[in-house]
């Protein structure tokens, strides 16, 4: 049986704030998703921005096979104690995991750790992400075995990666984010980075864009009005009629054949 480390990213405060209207976290998403593939992984879960017990983590890591990091809603040039948590602890993972996913968050988290950098990007993917195009780079990678060469994903992000780590690979882009993908090496380390979100549902999306839909018309300034939300969720709606849970999950079933 494997073992992997599930890295949650978001706040403690964020978390609850979802369980209270009904949406899973993360990591719940994420353990779904891994459950869809296999029931043959010992799972332990950390949140290095909160949780206390974060040193009996680190004393172990090297007796992990993988580890995979996940989304929040937190912005990494906001440089708050929380973040910079998160960064040291993925300093010391890319020194002791051998086989590293970052997913959106995780990915920016990865990247900084390693030396490149993450803005914020000049558009957004709210609940979907667009034509995906797999590159040459991407086609012959582990990472897209099975995987059509242009795609659509849920996705969920305002930042992007705009400098690679050393030896950083893109694998993967559309119109608003040049590096949908990415894979790089560092302390022996293999970390592929991804900045859709393949292990969640089209359907959390849309709990996801409710339950933001304020900050979305406030704040974000993403939406003019509620109209323009529902507008946005039909739109999604006809995604999940086509979609193929199957290929949208084939990242993750790729990383973890890696595990074997």
């Amino acid at each position: 049986m494997k073992s992997i480390l599930i890295v949650e990213g978001n706040l403690r405060e964020e978390n609850q704030s979802f369980s209270k209207v009904g949406i899973q976290t993360h990591t719940e998403s994420l353990k779904d998703s891994l459950a869809y593939f296999t029931n043959e992984l010992k799972i332990d879960v950390v949140n290095p921005s909160s949780d206390q017990n974060i040193q009996l983590i680190s004393d172990k890591l090297e007796n992990y096979d993988g580890l995979i990091w996940g989304g929040s809603s937190l912005n990494i040039y906001d440089d708050t104690p929380e973040i910079r948590k998160q960064i040291e602890f993925m300093k010391g993972c890319q020194k002791k995991v051998k086989k590293i996913l970052a997913i959106c968050w995780g990915m920016q988290v990865a990247v900084t750790a390693a030396g490149g950098q993450v803005k914020k990007a000049n558009n957004s993917h709210i609940g979907i992400a667009n034509e995906i195009e797999v590159n040459e780079n991407g086609i012959s990678h582990p990472l897209y075995v099975d995987k059509d060469r242009k795609f659509n994903s849920p996705a969920f992000n305002f930042d992007e990666v705009v400098k690679l780590p050393k030896n950083g690979i893109c694998l993967s882009s559309n119109k608003i984010n040049k590096i949908q993908s990415l894979y790089f090496e560092i302390n022996n380390t293999k970390v592929w980075g991804l900045q859709y979100h393949p292990e969640i549902t089209y359907e959390k999306m849309i709990s996801l864009i409710q339950f933001r839909k304020d900050r979305l018309i406030e704040n974000r300034k993403v939406f003019k009005n509620s109209s323009d939300v529902e507008k946005h969720i039909n739109f999604i709606k006809k995604e999940i009629s086509v979609e193929n849970k199957l290929k949208r999950m084939m990242e993750l079933k790729n990383w973890l054949n890696q595990l074997k």
